[in-house]
């Protein structure tokens, strides 16, 4: 039988995982499609010794891919946003299937790269984009599809949650566990995509768009990093009897769909709270299952390889099936997207833990309650740590729910008190109840 011919273009990390995983389990892959899979052409630049490409077509110019006419998929796997965009549409442009492990690109200019692949009749998978070898978006547009899903969080950053596990668990500062990230490979020289909370609102968006059927919006996913985070707030955190970890969150309020990334409070006995390291986990509630739980390897070579791997199998099932009868890119179909507004994070409501250091004095604590007792806010559980004469005094709170705007406008007033002496930390709170 005629075999499925694949072009991957791109052949780092995750393209030579994506060739050892489709030679070592040919025959299997074969087996489930119906057919084999066939490896005829990779566009690299140079050969990666961690694969075997003999007798494999190179091209240096990977919009060659794109235009040799025997290819059936084309796996772009090159990252980035510019050339990965005009790859993909040029791809698509000649009829070609595309399988993705890019969530920028997906986040970014998915929306115009389906419309291109719709009017061309053709398919795009891009479950390898989130939480590298989880099928958490298939589980969530295919096994999930019966239900209204209430809501979405993740650990969608491994890097990120490595330095959160260090920090909390041998006591080390954010700076130190950073450098050590890096020295690993888990962090990149420059690491702002994943400690201020990029990375996770490109996956986050993606994620929101398949739970909550609309438009990938990614300009408008709050984010916020982890890099102020210090040792003692997650011992304060740990006091309390919560965990801080970054989460990526998506909420179907009712009257609107929450995007957030940012350092978030746990309490120690939800499932998230134990996901450690590298490691990803995905928790997601819906009203007909309840909470479900996807945790698994969320990058490296062949975790990310399977996702990618797997989807390449799935087009080529479908191959022989008629366009408008496959599964749809974002699991509804384009004339059924909703128009749910995304709502902005001052309109948020959730408990808050507050941080601060004021001067030790008469008073102090009166004026910062008056404060927040203007604003609605009222106190849950509050510590002051004992310290000597005239040192600064650490002072700890814990809210009840409120609307961010009214926490925002407190924290500014508190702030410029005389007595307060540094910036205020501010972490909100999820206690994620099914």
């Amino acid at each position: 039988m005629k075999p499925v011919k694949v072009g991957i273009a791109g052949l780092g990390t995750v393209g030579s995982g994506t060739v050892n995983v489709l030679q070592r389990n040919a025959q299997e892959i074969a087996r489930r499609i119906g057919r084999p899979i066939e490896i005829a052409h990779i566009g690299a630049r140079r050969p990666n010794p961690a694969c075997n490409i003999d007798g494999i077509r190179v091209s240096a110019d990977v919009f060659e891919l794109a235009r040799d006419p025997e290819l059936d998929i084309l796996v772009e796997l090159i990252g980035g946003t510019t050339t990965a965009r005009e790859l993909v549409l040029t791809a698509i442009e000649h009829g070609k299937h595309i399988v993705t492990a890019n969530k920028a690109l997906i986040a970014e200019h998915g929306n115009a790269i389906f419309r291109a692949a719709h009017e061309r009749g053709v398919d795009v998978a891009f479950e390898a984009s989130v939480a590298g070898g989880i099928p958490i978006l298939k589980a969530l547009g295919e096994g999930l599809a019966a239900n209204h899903i209430k809501w979405v969080a993740g650990i969608i950053n491994g890097t990120g949650n490595f330095i959160l596990t260090e920090m909390r668990d041998k006591g080390r500062d954010f700076a130190e566990v950073l450098k050590e990230a890096q020295a690993l490979g888990y962090a990149e020289a420059d690491p702002t995509f994943d400690v201020e909370g990029i990375d996770a609102a490109h996956k986050l968006t993606i994620l929101a768009s398949i739970a909550f059927g609309i438009p990938l919006q990614f300009s408008k996913v709050y984010t916020e990093g982890i890099s102020r985070i210090t040792a003692e707030d997650i011992k304060a955190a740990d006091y309390f009897g919560y965990c801080i970890k970054h989460l990526g969150i998506a909420k179907d309020t009712g009257n609107g769909v929450e995007l957030r990334v940012h350092p978030t409070l746990i309490p120690k006995e939800v499932l998230l709270a134990s996901v450690n390291g590298v490691m990803n986990a995905v928790m997601i509630d819906g009203d007909a299952v309840g909470p479900t739980l996807f945790y698994g390897a969320g990058a490296g070579a062949e975790p990310t390889a399977s996702a990618v791997v797997a989807d390449v199998i799935e087009l080529g099932r479908a191959l022989t099936v008629d366009h408008d009868e496959r599964v749809p890119y974002l699991g509804f179909h384009a004339d059924a997207m909703s128009e749910m507004p995304v709502l902005g994070i001052d309109e948020v409501e959730c408990s808050f833990y507050i941080r601060l250091h004021v001067q030790d004095r008469t008073g102090v604590l009166a004026d910062i309650t008056r404060i927040l007792s203007d604003k609605g806010i009222s106190i849950e559980a509050m510590y002051q740590k004992d310290v000597d004469d005239n040192e600064p005094v650490p002072v700890v709170l814990m809210t009840h729910r409120i609307r961010e705007s009214a926490m925002r406008e407190a924290l500014e007033q508190i702030a410029a008190l005389e007595a307060v002496l540094d910036d205020i930390m501010r972490i909100r709170v999820e206690t994620l109840d099914a």
